[in-house]
Formats: C-alpha cells, sequence, structure tokens
C-alpha cells in the first residue's frame, strides 16, 4: 500500500497543495482528479519527493529511498518527452534500465508490452505525442514495479491507444500491482478506476470507490419519462422530491423507480419509461468540485 500523509506545498503565500493524505492500494486502479490548477501534479511530485514540501509518503512502510530497488517499487510517468531527443527509443530505455539495474533484456520486453517496436531505432524527438506517450509507459515499466503512478497517461493517444492503456492498466492492477492515474478524461476514468481520489484547490475532497461515489443518494435516483411532464413534475415536487428535467424526461433524485410509480399510478399520470438513474462521474465531479475550480467561465447571456 501507498500512504500519503498530510502532503503539503506552499508557493509564497499560496497553498498548491493542503494537507493532503489518501491510500493507494493494491490490486486496484485508483483515479485522481481535480480541476486544472488543483494540485493534482504537485502532488505527485511531492510523493515521489521530486518537490519540497511537508509530509511524507510511505510505499509498504518504507520511504521511497530507504527501497534498495527503487525502480522495482514504483513506475513514473509525470511528463511524455522526459528523453534525449538524439537518442533512438532503445536507448533511451537501455540507459534507464542500467541506471535502475535491470536486466537490458527487459527494454525490449516493454517496447512489446507499448507497441513500439517497430520504431524501436527511431529517435523519439519526431515521435507523436501518443508516441511519446507510450516511451514513457515503456520506461515506467522497466522495473516491473508494484506501483504505478502515471500523470494523464492518455493525453495525445488515439481512441485505439485510448482502449489500449485502460485494458492494460486494469490487467496490470489484477496481478497484484497498485495503479494510480491523473486524467481529465472522465468518461474513460469511469471505465478503469476502482478507486478515486478528487482534490480541488490543494484540498482533499473525496477518497472514495467509483461505486460508492456514484450510488450517494444525492446522484442517485429514478429517471420517467411521461407525457404529462409539468403535472408530474408539480406533483413530485409538492410530495418533496428533488426533480431536473433531462432528455424529455424527469429525473427524480434519492428515491426507487416502485415509488415513483406509485404516485404516477395514484396522480393517474400515464407512463412511458421508467428506470433507475445513476449520475455519471462527470456528474459526480462537477458536484464534488463545483466552487474548486481555478477559472470560472460564462455559460452564456449578458451581465445583469
Amino acid at each position: 500500500m501507498i500512504e500519503a500523509q498530510n502532503l503539503t506545498k506552499r508557493y509564497g503565500q499560496r497553498l498548491a497543495v493542503d494537507n493532503v493524505s489518501f491510500k493507494i492500494k493494491t490490486g486496484k486502479v485508483t483515479g485522481f482528479l481535480g480541476p486544472n490548477g488543483a494540485g493534482k501534479s504537485t502532488t505527485l511530485r511531492l510523493m515521489l519527493g521530486l518537490d519540497m514540501g511537508t509530509g511524507l509518503t510511505l510505499f509498504d512502510g518504507k520511504l521511497l529511498h530507504e527501497h534498495p530497488q527503487p525502480s522495482r517499487v514504483v513506475g513514473i510517468l509525470l511528463e511524455a518527452k522526459a528523453f534525449h531527443p538524439t537518442r533512438t527509443a532503445r536507448e533511451h530505455l537501455r540507459v534507464l534500465a542500467a541506471a535502475g539495474d535491470v536486466p537490458l533484456a527487459r527494454v525490449d520486453e516493454v517496447l512489446d508490452m507499448v507497441g513500439l517496436t517497430a520504431v524501436a531505432k527511431n529517435r523519439p524527438g519526431k515521435f507523436s505525442l501518443g508516441m511519446s506517450q507510450r516511451l514513457g509507459i515503456a520506461a515506467a515499466l522497466l522495473g516491473d514495479p508494484k506501483y504505478l503512478l502515471l500523470d494523464e497517461p492518455a493525453n495525445g493517444l488515439d481512441p485505439e491507444g485510448i482502449a489500449w492503456l485502460r485494458d492494460f492498466l486494469k490487467h496490470y492492477a489484477s496481478r497484484g500491482k497498485g495503479v494510480f492515474v491523473s486524467s481529465h478524461l472522465l468518461s474513460e476514468m469511469s471505465q478503469l478506476a476502482d478507486n478515486i481520489v478528487v482534490i480541488g484547490r490543494g484540498k482533499l475532497i473525496a477518497d472514495t470507490s467509483v461505486e460508492a461515489l456514484l450510488s450517494d443518494k444525492g446522484r442517485s435516483g429514478t429517471f420517467v419519462r411521461t407525457s404529462k411532464i409539468s403535472a408530474f413534475k408539480k406533483v413530485l415536487k409538492q410530495a418533496g422530491y428533488e426533480v431536473t428535467e433531462s432528455n424529455g424526461g424527469l429525473i427524480v433524485a434519492g428515491v426507487k423507480p416502485e415509488v415513483i410509480g406509485k404516485l404516477a399510478y395514484e396522480a393517474g399520470v400515464p407512463v412511458s419509461e421508467l428506470s433507475p438513474h445513476g449520475a455519471s462521474l462527470e456528474e459526480a465531479f462537477l458536484e464534488l468540485t463545483a466552487t474548486s475550480g481555478e477559472y470560472h467561465g460564462k455559460t452564456g447571456g449578458k451581465k445583469s
């Protein structure tokens, strides 16, 4: 298990990371979410000892530098283009393998794993962003580490590459390893992550499972479609339910379909669709971080 404890980073008077603590378990993919400027990258750097701050991070009960071979403990991707542009992809990985005391035979293994065997002799300075990401992931995998810490690894990947990354990381975690991955692709994270850590303006907002986050009473409910939408909306509000219109129907928060079906029957309202409604990860994320964004734009209209 990785335990981040009271991580704090200050830039002058501004707290970039404010007393953040969470755990990353093996056998699971943990997603790391937050608005732009929330402190995600700074948190990752603090965990790895790359930024000066306070707090500590324990990897299986030890600081990272206390492990004899850190590359076998954690694999890291922080920047897609962190390589020497004049070396070939294979040479780049061979240098990292030598530095990490990893057998050189592992280089070709990871190149094959990320789909870069055909371009192993090419210089990555001319790689696309997606290919650079794959090379960065290969570097993280060199030591076959117990944990992966990846900052926006899907950036620049095409849909096929994103699907590959999702399946790869889920399989990696299923081997009893831990994966901690930040991403702004919320639809993808909903398919990938088992647990979620959310920060906003440097503070921890949530540390929970995706299932628990989406099944929260305030985010689950019932979708109902009826030809008498206005009349039934009035009935629901009079009954004390929170109601919003969506996709030509009504979403009733925090209540099961059978309750709404009974209420419609008693009110004489015809129902053409009645189904459970679960919030998407995007909806839950936007609700959690509503006041935590660095910038807030307007959706239209003029100032009054």
